[in-house]
């Protein structure tokens, strides 16, 4: 008897170290960094500084901080990443098979790719787990999706989910994490989101309309749809609505800066240093770039911001915790594979 036709779902988050082991750390950053997407640079010079600078030097003291967030299971991010994709598997049904993989390291995306393979799916839908499109994530998923797939003698029908920065369900379930910690408790509200060169929002600017401003990010429309930093402002808008936030008390803001090139802004830790300087005492730190908490948010966040602050007189950098395996994330997510809701 012929088995059914099944749909397959391709998760792709964006990775993690095998253990919080220096050489496993190194790996990983190795691997990340190389990607030409992530540091567009001269290949050449990108090698050197990846090979020879960036991975030997960050790894010892990313190690360091891995092993500080590190759960008796494994990675935050890939453990949380499973428990979504188990809990998407039942949800789905028996007619769709999940595979999660991840863009760097292991579990793979060409593992991924052959479970489903294996699986005789008859169509593919590629779920990368970002919320806003960046050529540095969700591009480089779908060119290295694309990349395996060409060397199939049997190319299946295919389809990507390229953002889904405001999707209901996700947003709600933003909100509900954050209406834990009583947003209106605090001093000031931060939307904190994953940094990118301002080059690369540049280079996307196909029709010349990136001004690079808070302007000109809230009026989107089709020429800037697929601007990250546009993204994001939509993200922010959507969460802040559902939460009744007004727009005097949250600011948009970036972290993780790698190299001294500009980077969009403005910076998280200078927006915390320039609250703290205004006598604020507590704030409250959404991070929607992430649905799966990892060393950013754990760490970098949750950790590393608050102490600064604290230094600096105020009282609480407060963490609102990623979406991880949340339920209404999870519909959320099965939403956007059956082409209900976006």
């Amino acid at each position: 008897m012929r088995q059914a036709s099944k749909t397959g779902v391709l998760l792709v988050n964006l990775g993690t170290p095998k253990t919080s082991k220096r050489r496993d750390v190194y790996k990983y950053l190795k691997e990340f960094l190389l990607d030409k997407r992530v540091i567009d640079v001269n290949p050449v010079l990108r090698n050197f500084l990846v090979r020879c600078i960036i991975a030997p030097f960050r790894s010892k003291s990313s190690a360091q901080t891995y092993k500080e967030i590190w759960l008796d299971e494994g990675s935050p991010l890939l453990v949380y990443s499973q428990r979504f994709a188990h809990k998407l598997q039942d949800q789905l049904g028996e007619s769709y098979e999940v595979a999660l993989s991840m863009r760097y390291q292991q579990p793979s995306i060409h593992e991924g790719l052959e479970q489903l393979r294996k699986a005789a799916v008859e169509k593919i839908i590629v779920l990368p787990m970002f919320p806003q499109y960046a050529s540095a994530t969700i591009g480089s998923v779908q060119e290295k999706v694309m990349e395996i797939i060409s060397r199939w003698e049997i190319i299946p029908d295919i389809s990507f989910i390229s953002k889904y920065e405001a999707q209901p369900d996700m947003i709600k379930a933003f909100a509900e994490l954050g209406q834990q910690y009583d947003p209106s408790s605090f001093d000031h509200i931060l939307f904190s989101y994953h940094g990118l060169p301002e080059r690369q929002i540049k280079k996307g600017d196909y029709y010349n309309v990136c001004q690079l401003s808070d302007e000109c990010c809230k009026n989107r429309g089709a020429e800037n749809a697929y601007c990250y930093r546009a993204n994001c402002f939509a993200t922010t808008e959507a969460i802040a609505h559902e939460l009744d936030i007004p727009e005097e008390r949250y600011t948009v803001c970036f972290q993780s800066r790698l190299g001294n090139d500009p980077w969009v802004k403005p910076y998280t830790v200078e927006v915390v240093k320039d609250l703290a300087e205004k006598g604020y005492k507590r704030l409250l730190v959404f991070c929607p770039a992430f649905v799966s908490d990892c060393l950013e948010t754990i760490y970098e966040i949750g950790i590393e911001y608050d102490e600064d602050f604290r230094e600096m007189g105020g009282e609480k950098v407060q963490l609102v915790d990623s979406l991880n395996d949340h339920d209404l994330w999870v519909m959320g997510a099965k939403k956007l594979i059956e082409g209900k809701e976006m």
